[in-house]
């Protein structure tokens, strides 16, 4: 009962058209104040210690980085050296596309600006050549989305201070997944591209392949820094994006120079709004955990679903089509942390491996920002091309689809995702 009247009111404040964060935030106190007795004193209290996690720091720092990043040149060195790999297949240029925001994904940690970034230069470049806009748009919007599997991800780092789940572990069985989806992304491109003969690009010499990785290699170096740091055990997943702030920074202004001293605290600060937009809503977050657990309704949910006799395979099935309805109202940050402490102990229960179900998550949340209502890389890839929602929806399709077939080969092949943390953490 207790359960569906917090629905309810979440839903309905929702409804209103609040922020997330705060729809969150007024249904703890309304109920708290309104149908327990729990002192007011534990609030208080619950919203600092919520947030007094070391890796929630490492949040601030990724954004921090990925700015400076999509600021800084690095994402067009990416395309260039992306296009002198994969140029001269059918489709080139937007194989490229693939492909530089795969390796843009391992430096930022973030979907959005890895659209942003890869998106604005390489789209008009698309259009210039004969792509149609809409081939285009579908390429960057859904290859955009490979920003929070491929580590570092900042969505990784909430399920991980939801679940108190290993960063680094998430990070490591990120790789795979993320390699292979883009794998898949660049197949889908290329068939299309093929039938109906797109455009290809001359075919690079090797010097010339030499020249591109040699002007890129600061940016592609990054990704060496941090998953190779993680990897030996030489920095934790925090200070790794504390050390690719610091690198991105450095790269941007005093490097490759595309960026002034004097951009850097306009830069600073849109890093620090975002950061706060982001801490907000898992301030509010970890207080409707805190309600759900006084409530006892994570563990009444896992009773009845053991009751049921649901199995593994049903479980995450339901999962699944949970975490794709939520998609459609929900952007992906609020979606772990409202998610993950609801679902897990269920997934626990089960046996099922807290990593992989972490992978889980992270997949449904890639097709939830490809797809309507509130897709933010549609909206972000909207914002580029000037297309509409609609129009960039039907463009979308055949990778959209790829991502959901992607998302049930991940769901029930636990061992595409577990092969490289078990390998390490052995």
């Amino acid at each position: 009962m207790n359960a569906a009247i917090i629905f309810i009111l979440l839903l309905v404040l929702m409804l209103t058209g609040m922020p997330i964060s705060i729809s969150l935030g007024l249904t703890v106190l309304t109920f708290l104040f309104t149908m327990t007795q729990v002192p007011i004193e534990s609030v208080a209290l619950k919203l600092f210690t919520g947030i007094e996690k070391f890796e929630i720091m490492a949040i601030p720092f990724f954004i921090l980085a990925g700015n400076f990043l999509t600021h800084g040149g690095v994402a067009r060195r990416m395309i260039n050296f992306a296009a002198s790999m994969v140029g001269h297949w059918h489709g080139g240029l937007a194989l490229a596309g693939v492909m530089a925001c795969a390796l843009f994904a391992a430096v930022s940690g973030s979907s959005p600006a890895t659209v942003v970034a890869i998106g604005s230069i390489i789209l008009p470049a698309m259009v210039k050549q004969g792509y149609p806009k809409g081939f285009g748009a579908g390429v960057i919007t859904t290859s955009g989305a490979l920003g929070i599997l491929i580590p570092p991800s900042i969505v990784m780092v909430m399920y991980s201070v939801s679940t108190n789940t290993s960063v680094g572990q998430l990070f490591m069985a990120g790789v795979v997944p993320g390699l292979l989806l883009a794998f898949f992304l660049g197949l889908t491109t290329w068939f299309l591209a093929r039938k109906h003969n797109y455009p290809r690009m001359p075919k690079a010499s090797w010097s010339e392949r030499l020249v591109a990785f040699r002007k890129s290699a600061w940016g592609l170096l990054l990704i060496v820094i941090v998953m190779g740091g993680i990897y030996t055990g030489m920095f934790t997943p925090t200070e790794a994006a504390a050390v690719s702030a610091v690198y991105a920074f450095v790269i941007a202004v005093f490097v490759y120079k595309d960026m002034g001293l004097k951009q850097v605290p306009k830069v600073l600060l849109d890093s620090a709004s975002m950061s706060a937009m982001l801490l907000y809503i898992i301030t509010n977050a970890v207080l409707f955990s805190f309600l759900m657990t006084s409530e006892n309704i994570p563990q009444a949910m896992a009773g009845w679903i053991m009751d049921k006799g649901f199995g593994v395979i049903s479980f995450l099935l339901v999962v699944n089509i949970l975490l794709l309805l939520a998609g459609n109202v929900m952007e992906p940050s609020s979606i772990v942390l409202i998610m993950a402490p609801i679902l897990f102990p269920v997934a626990m229960k089960l046996g099922i491996d807290p990593v992989h179900f972490g992978i889980i998550m992270v997949v449904n949340m890639e097709v939830g920002m490809c797809h309507p209502p509130v897709g933010l890389n549609l909206y972000v890839a909207s914002g580029i091309t000037k297309m509409g929602i609609t129009e960039l929806t039907v463009a979308v399709m055949p990778w959209l689809l790829t991502m959901v077939a992607f998302l049930l080969l991940i769901t029930y092949v636990p061992q595409i995702t577990m092969w490289l943390p078990n390998l390490i953490y052995k």
